[in-house]
């Protein structure tokens, strides 16, 4: 056995390709990872005696000159020829490298025949705020892998029995290489020797078919941009009979050009002018659900004051509440004044000045409606 072939090597590989490789083929052959497969526990003991083989100098350069691998003798390696046929070899087409000798020997018999599980879809939706407010349905294009509907998602239709023509009816296939030769079962017939099957005409055997489909989403009231949604089913198809993944739809709400949101209320903003400030209004606002919102503006309003009008924001999703609209107030003035409005901003200017000072910082937070 050449450790420079088991672990994939050339013999002038550095101390870090022995490392990487060894952990890449630890991975796949560990016992833990393999529960209950002989084949592979075997194969890892292999790779492990040629990791310390060659990652240790001194016992590296032995080896390379003499071929022998120096074992502490309390502890007997296994090299776990069992299984080969040494009676018999094989040459040109017939024969294989070690890496194809221990690939086939290592791979489950029927590994392909049990069911598998289809693999999600992942696909962000895009809404509007008033359909995440509202909990509207919409139109979601996914590209998947539908189950051949002439195979049923198997790859193969019943035939006439025959012969195997992978293994010429012996139910078995054989590796060699030199005069090493693995017998294993033939994985074509499932080691029966006879087919009775041929691979789909529709799907090529591949078991699946591309397919576009329109599918109609519920959203939730109240989603919000992160939220997750899944629809069972509806991912790439299983092999093997196994069940069709899910398709998984990451929420993403798009910007409104009125409101903000924040948790389950909603913020937007109320211009004024400097006599509906100083006088006090009524004033309509709109809301999401398309109802304006009344607010009762006070006398002597501040720019930043902030209303509150109850349960017109967002509904939650847990239920039972909406959120609430907050409306912040902006005093505006006119982008153009006549002569008679500055004379009066002047004469007003004049006559206030001094309590304007004294009024000390806007407050944060107003009154509620």
């Amino acid at each position: 056995m050449d450790f420079y072939i088991l672990l994939g090597l050339e013999r002038a590989a550095t101390p870090t390709d022995i490392k990487r490789a060894y952990k890449r083929l630890a991975r796949k052959y560990h016992p833990d990872i393999n529960p209950g497969d002989r084949l592979a526990a075997q194969h890892f003991r292999q790779i492990a005696q040629a990791y310390e083989t060659l990652s240790d100098p001194d016992r590296r350069r032995q080896y390379d000159a003499v071929g022998l691998v120096v074992v502490d003798g309390s502890a007997p390696v296994d090299f776990g020829f069992e299984g080969f046929d040494f009676s018999a070899s094989a040459s040109g087409a017939a024969a294989s490298t070690f890496g194809d000798l221990f690939g086939d020997a290592l791979r489950a018999p029927f590994e392909s025949g049990a069911p598998q599980r289809g693999v999600d879809i992942h696909q962000t939706l895009t809404v509007t705020l008033e359909q995440a407010c509202a909990g509207q349905h919409t139109e979601v294009c996914v590209t998947r892998h539908e189950r051949c509907a002439v195979c049923a998602g198997f790859g193969r239709l019943r035939a006439a029995e025959r012969r195997c023509e992978v293994c010429q009816g012996s139910g078995a296939v054989r590796s060699a290489r030199g005069h090493m030769v693995f017998t294993k079962p033939c994985a074509s017939c499932r080691g029966t020797g006879a087919q009775s099957s041929i691979p789909c005409t529709a799907c090529g055997g591949r078991q699946t078919d591309i397919h576009v489909e329109s599918l109609a989403v519920q959203i939730p009231p109240g989603v919000s941009s992160g939220d997750h949604l899944r629809v069972p089913g509806k991912g790439h198809a299983g092999r093997n009979g196994g069940d069709a993944g899910d398709l998984s739809l990451t929420v993403d709400v798009a910007p409104h050009a009125i409101f903000q949101r924040e948790g389950d209320d909603l913020r937007t903003m109320l211009p004024l002018g400097v006599h509906e400030a100083a006088f006090g209004a009524r004033i309509e606002v709109p809301s999401i659900d398309g109802r304006p919102a009344r607010v009762a503006v006070p006398p002597g309003t501040q720019s930043g004051q902030r209303f509150r009008v109850r349960e017109r924001g967002m509904p939650s999703l847990r239920g039972g509440h909406r959120g609430d609209l907050v409306v912040e107030a902006r005093i505006v003035l006119p982008a153009a004044l006549d002569e008679r409005s500055k004379e009066l901003l002047r004469e007003f200017g004049r006559i206030n000045s001094d309590d304007v000072r004294r009024e000390g910082p806007v407050r944060a937070e107003g009154g509620r409606s």
